[in-house]
Formats: structure tokens, C-alpha cells, sequence
């Protein structure tokens, strides 16, 4: 009965009310409340959906059951590989689809397909698997963003296998909490080795170059992981490498003469098959006949036993308290005892490791260097810290407090200053008096940062000499008058020559007067202005025939004295 009303209600209908009516039949049928006939009938209807040709109606069904552990299998298993539209729905969150629906639809899906699967919470280590053999790197990039799914280190070694060259990918790896030591050391392998090629690609390296450096940039990753590994850690980074034909003899040697023993001694036992403990007992003496045999037994070529040997007595001197270094210092002084044993070799032979070791020598003096450095640092902080607190002490001990940071703001004030800003403000500025108009002096122009303001137009720039107040009546008067001439011309002056000069100068003509009364304001105080300012413009007010006319008068009086 439902069947038969639903086909009849939907079958002249429009794909968007037939998408509605699939919807709410699915929720029907998933909510348990239909009895077992009227079920049967829903899930047969439902299943008859999956022939509708519009896509709104199979997305409308794939939304109702993508959540839902009742939805029919049947039902889900067609979504799974129907449109990737339709099928990322449910691939990405149902829990109806087995490992083996997962893996069939990762084997032949799209890359959307296969990023939705590599997004589900519950990813087992079988679909991962599948997942990291065939999925390109955005499905890869979503498993390792996915912190819930399930991943063996397998599965990750294939993962930086195929698409490790991704550096998306890498990141991804490399942010896991989970991720296995061994893959850790592949990533950076890897990257090694890309930077090696980026070198040779750009002609600044030859091919035999850019193989050691990524050889020597392994190892010494191969190292930083040890120191970081742990006991469990460590065995299982030594096995990995192995496995990769990486514990090379080199390696170890490096690992010696680098002070990281742990990681010789976790390296030799993987190769002789002893314990670690034997292993290290043997290489605390190393002139024995068990080392000798050790060193033959994992398989290192016989031309290192001399260096290995004079490395390990120095350090064994200096764990046994005899005194000298500790650090890089005493990697560096292993370092030289094993050119020291190298030097009784054929050269033809060692010559090759001569060379390493002396790779060796500089990376331990850099790193000697780098510490040594840093520690001057340290220290320098740490006595600037010990003044800084020190001198509010130093000065309550003395008169006042405040004279103890005398000096200290004398310093700030003088380097304040000395700075390029403070040295361009004047000293001293000189304003010009009131009533004087002057151009300013034409300066040369000179660049203006941007954001500041012009120093020519924020600072009054001082007069020049000869447009100073009085200077041109001064420079008109012959023979520039001194300060006591000026006083006896104007002394000698009689009431009555005063009196005619003052009347024969023309009225000021009289300005009209306004419209509307001006405000009246106190009249400034006029400033002081030197005595000879003074009497340099009464000088300039005197006509220079009465001047004329007076120095003759004089001089008839001195000839008739």
C-alpha cells in the first residue's frame, strides 16, 4: 500500500518534490516506526530511488542514511559508487560500509572519493594501507591530517615513497604525534636529498658533491634522531637503517667521534649480533683483543681500527677522571688522535678517510665555536642583568639616590644627541624683530622622508647678517658710525635744528576709519633690543645734509678755538 501510493504520488511530480519525498521516506523508514510490512515495502521503494534519473533525488537519499547504522546495505553500497557527489556523502561518515566496500571503492574511485574515505574517523590500517598504495597526495595529505585513523608505519614509508617530495605532505607527517622514528628519519632522507638535487640543478654543485652532502646531511639526521629516540627508539632507528643499506661504516665513525656512543654501540650490536652490553664493555677497551674482533665481526673495514681505537682511548681518559676536555672540545681532541693513528697508514689507502676526518675537525670546531659564542652571550646578559639590578644599591649608598643614575642619563641624554636626528635642530633661534620682512635665504634643496615634516617649514630659520634690524641704514651711512659718534651727533644737536627737522617731515596720511569699531587690545610690551640696535636706526632717521652740515659747523669752531 505504501509502494503503491508513493509511485502514484510521485510520478508526475518535479525532481524537487520527488527529492522531498524520498527524504522523508527514508526518515520514515530509518526511525523504526513502520511496522514489518509497511518497512518492506519503504525499503523496496527506496532501493527503486536509486533508478531515478535526477540527482537531487539520490542526494536527498544519500543525506538521510549517511549517519545512520539502519539505513538497508544494499542502498549504501549503490550510493558509495554512484555521482562523487553523492557518494563522498556517504563514504566520508557511513557506518553500514565494511573495510572491503572502502577498499574496493579506494581501489577504483576518484580522488574525491578517496579523500572522503581517508577522512573518516574510524579509518582501519587495512584501508590506509590501500589508501598510501594508490591514493595521489591530496587523499594522502587528508589520512595524515586525519588524527583518529589508524596508520602503520608501512603504510606512512609508502606514503614518503611515492609522494614525499610534497611538501604539504611532509608537514602533515611531520605534525603527528604518532609518527614512527624510522619515518621520521625517511622524511628527512628525503628532503636531504632534494635539496642535494635543487644544488645540481642549479650548476653550483657536481653530481659526486651533492651525493656526499646528502650522504653527510642523512647521517647527521640519522644522529639528531638518536639523541631525541629513547632505548626502544634507538634499536628501532639502527634496524631501519639497516634495512635501507644506511649503517654504513661512516656512520658509525661519525657517531664515535661525535660523542653519540649510544647509537655506536646500539649500531655495532645490530651488526655482530652481541648484546649492547657486551658491546660496550668492548669498546671501553679498545687495544683488546675483544674489540678487534667486535670491529672484524660487524663487518667494518679494517682500515678504521687504528682511528676508532686512539678515538675511543681518548675519551675512555676522560671518563675515567684523568683530567682534560669535555664537550666539543674533547670530540675534537678524538677527532685529532684518529688523523694522529691515520698518519702511520699507507697514504694511498687512508688518504680517503683523511679527508672525512677532516671534515669531521671543522664540523667540531664550528660547533665548539657556535657554543663558545653562545656562551659569551649568556654571560654577557646575565652580567648586564647583575648591573641593571645592582645599581639602585650601589646608589643609595651614596648621598643621594638620584646621583646614581647621573651617569647613566648623562649617557642616554649625550647618545640622544648623537643621533642624526638631534645633531640637524639648532641651538639657538633667532626670530626677526617686529616689522622686519626679509626673504628667506635660498637653501639647497635636500630630501624630505615621507611622513615628516619639513625641517625648513617647522623651524624658523634665523635672518642673515645683512638682513638684520638696522643693517641697511648702517650699510648706507659712511664710515659706519660707532656707538660714541652716534651719541655726540645726536648730544650736539640744538632744540631748534630738532624742532625744523620734525616739521619738515611729510604727515602720516590718515587712515579711514572703519565701518565697525576695531577691537581694542593691550598694546604688547615692546622686548629690549641692544643700545647700539638703538642707535643705529636713530642714526639711519638723520638726514645726511644736517649730518654734513654739522661735522662743518664743528670743524669752524675747533679752527676758530
Amino acid at each position: 500500500m505504501i509502494l503503491r501510493q508513493f509511485l502514484a504520488l510521485t510520478h508526475n511530480a518535479s525532481a524537487e518534490r520527488r527529492a522531498e519525498a524520498a527524504g522523508t521516506l527514508a526518515g520514515a523508514y530509518l526511525d523504526g516506526s513502520l511496522g514489518s510490512d509497511a518497512a518492506w515495502e519503504a525499503k523496496t521503494a527506496l532501493l527503486a530511488l536509486l533508478d531515478d534519473p535526477a540527482l537531487p533525488v539520490r542526494r536527498a537519499l544519500a543525506e538521510a542514511c549517511a549517519d545512520s547504522a539502519a539505513a538497508p546495505r544494499p542502498l549504501v553500497v549503490a550510493l558509495a559508487s554512484d555521482h562523487p557527489e553523492i557518494a563522498c556523502l556517504v563514504l566520508a561518515r557511513s557506518p553500514v560500509l565494511m573495510d572491503a566496500d572502502l577498499v574496493d571503492c579506494v581501489a577504483i574511485g576518484c580522488e574525491a572519493a578517496r579523500s572522503a574515505v581517508a577522512s573518516r574517523p574510524d579509518l582501519s590500517k587495512p584501508v590506509a594501507a590501500a589508501l598510501a598504495e594508490v591514493a595521489g597526495p591530496p587523499s594522502l595529505i587528508a589520512l595524515a591530517k586525519n588524527p583518529r585513523a589508524a596508520i602503520g608505519t608501512a603504510a606512512f614509508l609508502r606514503m614518503v615513497e611515492r609522494h614525499g617530495e610534497d611538501a604539504e605532505l611532509r608537514r602533515a607527517l611531520l605534525a603527528r604525534h604518532d609518527l614512527a622514528i624510522e619515518v621520521r628519519h625517511a622524511v628527512v632522507a628525503l628532503l636531504a636529498e632534494q635539496l642535494a638535487r635543487v644544488g645540481q640543478e642549479g650548476g653550483w654543485m657536481n653530481s659526486e658533491r651533492g651525493a656526499r652532502a646528502a650522504r653527510e646531511a642523512r647521517d647527521s639526521a640519522a644522529l639528531a634522531l638518536g639523541d631525541e629516540a629513547g632505548e626502544t627508539g634507538l634499536g628501532r632507528l639502527v634496524a631501519h637503517l639497516r634495512v635501507q643499506e644506511q649503517l654504513t661504516a661512516g656512520l658509525i665513525l661519525r657517531a664515535i667521534l661525535s660523542l653519540r656512543l649510544p647509537f655506536a654501540e646500539a649500531a655495532l650490536a645490530e651488526l655482530s649480533g652481541l648484546s649492547r652490553a657486551r658491546v660496550a664493555g668492548l669498546m671501553f677497551e679498545p687495544h683488546g683483543a675483544g674489540f678487534t674482533a667486535l670491529h672484524r665481526r660487524a663487518g667494518l673495514p679494517a682500515l678504521l681500527l687504528p682511528p676508532i681505537q686512539a678515538a675511543l682511548t681518548v675519551w675512555r681518559e676522560a671518563a675515567d677522571g684523568r683530567g682534560g676536555p669535555s664537550g666539543p672540545r674533547l670530540a675534537r681532541s678524538m677527532i685529532e688522535a684518529a688523523l694522529t693513528a691515520c698518519e702511520d697508514l699507507p697514504f694511498a689507502e687512508a688518504r680517503g678517510l683523511m679527508a672525512l676526518l677532516a671534515r669531521f675537525e671543522a664540523e667540531a670546531a664550528r660547533d665548539e665555536a657556535r657554543l663558545f659564542a653562545q656562551e659569551q652571550i649568556e654571560a654577557h646578559v646575565r652580567e648586564g642583568a647583575a648591573n641593571l639590578l645592582a645599581a639602585p644599591e650601589a646608589a643609595a649608598g651614596s648621598d643621594g639616590w638620584t646621583d646614581g643614575w647621573t651617569d647613566t642619563l648623562a649617557q642616554a641624554w649625550q647618545e640622544t644627541r648623537d643621533e642624526p636626528e638631534a645633531r640637524d635642530l639648532p641651538e639657538v633661534i633667532e626670530l626677526p624683530g617686529p616689522g622686519a620682512v626679509s626673504e628667506p635665504e635660498p637653501r639647497a634643496p635636500t630630501t624630505v622622508e615621507a611622513g615628516l615634516p619639513d625641517a625648513g617649514a617647522a623651524w624658523p630659520l634665523a635672518p642673515r647678517p645683512e638682513e638684520r634690524l638696522g643693517a641697511p641704514v648702517a650699510a648706507e651711512a659712511p664710515s659706519a658710525l660707532s656707538a660714541e659718534a652716534s651719541e655726540a651727533v645726536l648730544a650736539g644737536l640744538s632744540d631748534a635744528l630738532m624742532a625744523s627737522f620734525l616739521a619738515g617731515r611729510p604727515a602720516p596720511a590718515a587712515a579711514p576709519l572703519p565701518d565697525v569699531a576695531p577691537e581694542v587690545r593691550p598694546e604688547p610690551r615692546p622686548s629690549a633690543r641692544p643700545r647700539e640696535i638703538a642707535l643705529a636706526v636713530a642714526a639711519g632717521m638723520i638726514p645726511q645734509e644736517l649730518v654734513l652740515s654739522y661735522r662743518a659747523d664743528r670743524s669752524r669752531e675747533r679752527l676758530a678755538a
